[in-house]
């Protein structure tokens, strides 16, 4: 067994990579990521033992033109992963606004989603919780690292963590499905039809397909990207130079807006898309040509915005723990408080306005017209404090591979795939009949193993050409 271990590190903060290649008979397994990190591996197997020596030198050759070196495993200390820092005005003020419910995660919390069933929330510690509307604890996951931010893409929910990686949590396991260049800090991140958007600490904007393969990159006028927001047509990146649009393959630059101040978060509706700066305003500003269409004032740095469908109502907040209410227009409606601390990220839905803020607190309130009249003539419900249920299971991506279940033939109404060495990677496809065989499909790396048979709940078609899984994953004897 020969082993090639390569590292790239660059003093100017950027690269700060290895790269280790590994022949082994006629199989080679390469092994990359950060320095310090375990990192990402793929083998592949060869008809010869030259054919791998050889696949392996071209490999190690390719690197090395683009500036790596032989290096020695744990001589060169791991970079720090830039976290976002953020500060907040006490916030001991009592509540004026209607919270009906609040559960404290224990840490500062980015990440924040809501769909028909359920409310996802991530902190820093790497905690991610989905409880009811009512507030009831359902499930938690532990992630190796900080958690960025909580997207979902359709009926796929993706969370962003510190340790550089973005794992799918729609079904009972976690699994990594995309791992971000090593030299990008992750600031936040959009998919759409499994395409992955990342803008990042320098300003960049990182694109990668659903076999999580580099496809294009950008770095836009500003730097800190809090910003990214994509649909079928456009990605928009909000950084500290304003609002830049991309064509979705690359192609290049669609237009850009200097907003006032530099974008800390960032919304979208079917024609618009909000920019919450550290100026005191959010900015609507239409997808097809970047003008400013309103203007909504606060009164402090704004942190976080959301819409009601179609923009009938702006929210934000801001970092003296205030939330307001805009109309279309631009007019105020309403500003009050949480007593929760600053609300990092937010998300209406059906009356309610989920937050989650800078005390790891998870809050809902109500913002029916009923609710903020009342709140404003002093009358508030009692807000329930959540607790976590001390039974409740934990689900870690690093035991999902020995937890996955083995059947010894696929149930009925499954989906049989199958795992195959393909231009030296592995890839997946369908076996089964009905579907287009040679289209991949997005399939948990960790999982994959050549010539290995597994069945699923379901498979969805893409608008790219490939197949996304869709519930639960158990391998076939």
């Amino acid at each position: 067994m020969e082993t090639t271990y390569l590292e790239l590190s660059e003093d100017d903060g950027g690269a700060h990579k290895f790269y280790e290649v590994t022949v082994d008979g006629t199989a080679v397994t390469v092994r990359y990521g950060r320095i310090g990190a375990a990192g990402q591996m793929q083998s592949s197997s060869f008809a010869t033992e030259a054919k791998a020596r050889a696949a392996a030198a071209k490999k190690i050759d390719q690197k090395a033109r683009k500036g790596y070196a032989a290096a020695v495993p744990g001589h060169r200390a791991p970079r720090a992963v830039t976290r976002r820092q953020v500060s907040s005005a006490p916030s001991t003020a009592r509540a004026t606004a209607p919270v009906l419910w609040r559960f404290r995660t224990g840490s500062a919390a980015f990440g924040i989603h809501v769909d028909e069933d359920r409310v996802w929330v991530g902190n820093q510690a790497g905690d991610v919780y989905n409880l009811g509307h009512d507030g009831e604890v359902l499930a938690r996951y532990r992630l190796p690292d900080g958690v960025k931010c909580l997207v979902a893409d359709d009926f796929w929910i993706y969370a962003g963590c510190d340790d550089g990686r973005v794992y799918d949590l729609s079904s009972k396991l976690p699994f990594a499905a995309y791992e971000i260049a090593p030299d990008v800090d992750i600031f936040w991140l959009d998919i759409h039809e499994g395409v992955l958007n990342v803008s990042d600490e320098s300003g960049g904007l990182t694109v990668i397909d659903h076999e999580d393969e580099h496809q294009w990159s950008r770095r836009s006028s500003g730097r800190s990207g809090w910003m990214v927001r994509a649909d079928e047509q456009t990605v928009y990146h909000g950084h500290g130079g304003g609002v830049t649009a991309y064509a979705p393959d690359g192609s290049g630059q669609l237009w850009h807006t200097d907003t006032r101040g530099g974008v800390l978060f960032g919304w979208q509706e079917a024609t618009s898309v909000y920019a919450g700066t550290d100026r005191h305003v959010v900015e609507r500003l239409s997808k097809a040509t970047g003008r400013v269409e309103g203007v909504y004032a606060c009164d402090g740095v704004v942190y976080s915005c959301a819409t009601a469908p179609d923009g009938r109502y702006v929210f934000a907040g801001d970092n003296a723990s205030s939330v307001y209410c805009f109309d279309a227009s631009g007019t105020r409606l309403w500003k009050l408080r949480t007593g929760n601390g600053s609300a990092l990220s937010m998300q209406y839905f059906d009356e309610r306005l989920y937050l989650v803020t800078t005390d790891g607190s998870l809050v809902c309130v109500d913002t029916s017209e009923a609710a903020i009249s009342a709140a404003q003539r002093g009358s508030l419900p009692v807000a329930v404090d959540v607790k976590s249920a001390a039974a409740l299971p934990t689900y870690d991506p690093a035991r999902s591979v020995s937890a996955l279940a083995t059947v010894s033939a696929p149930p009925a109404g499954g989906v049989v795939v199958e795992c195959v060495q393909q231009a030296g990677r592995l890839r997946v496809h369908v076996l089964s009949e009905g579907y287009e065989q040679g289209w991949n499909v997005q399939f948990p790396r960790e999982v994959r193993e050549a010539g290995a048979r597994y069945v699923v709940d379901g498979v969805h078609a893409a608008v790219g050409g490939f197949y996304r899984v869709r519930g639960e994953i158990r391998r076939v004897r």
